[in-house]
């Protein structure tokens, strides 16, 4: 059924952008904006993970720089039966968490040292198998996606008005800049809508892979106090990154046309359902917890030293 909703979501931005560029330019303009939204298409298939991880300042860690982390995400992965995924870590005390990349072959997952901070193992493992669930359901490629098409129907509206030129027809100028006013809060409607569909099936692999529903459920409650608490300046400087978080970046999620997220409350109660259903909320041995008197939340991952700090006296990154 999500993937139902998604691809008809998916038909009516595309739609809506074809017929942005009809009305701005005719046939003529609506061959150019899809010409133009095919270049950017492609651009982002290839570029959009290595933009996102770089716009967020991550850095990759290994078996080496963050065993316990990068072992956990590497057993979440064979579990799912995905290839390993690259392993970001982000020096933010904003808890949140992401993946990217074009498909399962060339993904990224990544958190925040603020997340990893917050949250017991058993949690940590439900959110990064909910990410793996994105990867896995190919939603870092339809957010792409849609994140580009939405983009593009911004600028062509944004040029509306020179585009259709001062022709006489006041009705056609009319429906341009009734055009030019509806059609991106219309595409970020739609945007908003796929995100928060993708999120509950992403809930619902997540659950399945770390085999722990409650404990992803008790993830989304601790990072949506803790997100709403602290700001996240990546979010605020480019609001469309908002979508990509598994938690809103700058607002709380209510199922309202203009959250990115579904409501928590309502996520948390679908999970309880699973873990119900399933008859077991213990944690897997895979991830059980760590040996006694060792702290269980920041998985041994400390933000790096800054440039020519007197843990990197020699200003290495």
């Amino acid at each position: 059924m999500n993937g139902f909703k998604t691809t008809m979501l998916l038909a009516a931005l595309t739609a809506l952008f074809m017929a942005l560029g009809f009305t701005i330019g005719g046939r003529g303009g609506m061959i150019l904006a899809l010409l133009f939204a095919v270049g950017m298409n492609l651009f982002t298939y290839w570029n959009a993970d290595k933009i996102v991880l770089k716009m967020h300042g991550a850095r990759e860690v290994d078996a080496a720089s963050a065993p316990e982390f990068h072992g956990l995400v590497a057993g979440l992965a064979q579990r799912a039966q995905l290839p390993m995924p690259k392993v970001y870590i982000i020096d933010s005390p904003h808890p949140n968490a992401f993946a990217t990349g074009r498909n399962p072959e060339n993904a990224a997952v990544a958190a925040t040292t603020g997340l990893l901070n917050l949250l017991n193992r058993d949690e940590i493992a439900g959110v990064m198998a909910h990410e793996l669930a994105h990867v896995r359901n190919r939603d870092t490629l339809i957010m792409t996606m849609v994140a580009t098409i939405a983009g593009a129907i911004s600028m062509l509206a944004n040029f509306g008005l020179f585009f259709r030129g001062g022709g006489d027809n006041r009705g056609a100028m009319l429906a341009t800049i009734l055009a030019v006013i509806v059609a991106p809060f219309a595409a970020m409607i739609v945007q908003m809508a796929i995100s928060r569909t993708r999120e509950y099936g992403a809930d619902k692999g997540g659950a399945e892979i770390s085999g722990n529903p409650r404990a992803l459920a008790s993830a989304l409650a601790k990072l949506a106090r803790g997100a709403a608490a602290v700001p996240n300046p990546v979010a605020q400087r480019n609001p469309a990154a908002a979508q990509l978080y598994i938690v809103p970046g700058l607002s709380r999620g209510d199922d309202s046309l203009f959250s990115t997220h579904p409501d928590t409350g309502n996520r948390i109660a679908a999970l309880e359902e699973m873990a119900l259903a399933m008859g077991a909320s213990a944690p897997l041995d895979a991830f059980a917890a760590p040996e006694p008197g060792k702290r269980p939340s920041a998985l041994g991952v400390r933000p790096a030293p800054r440039r020519g700090s007197a843990l990197d006296p020699h200003g290495r990154g």
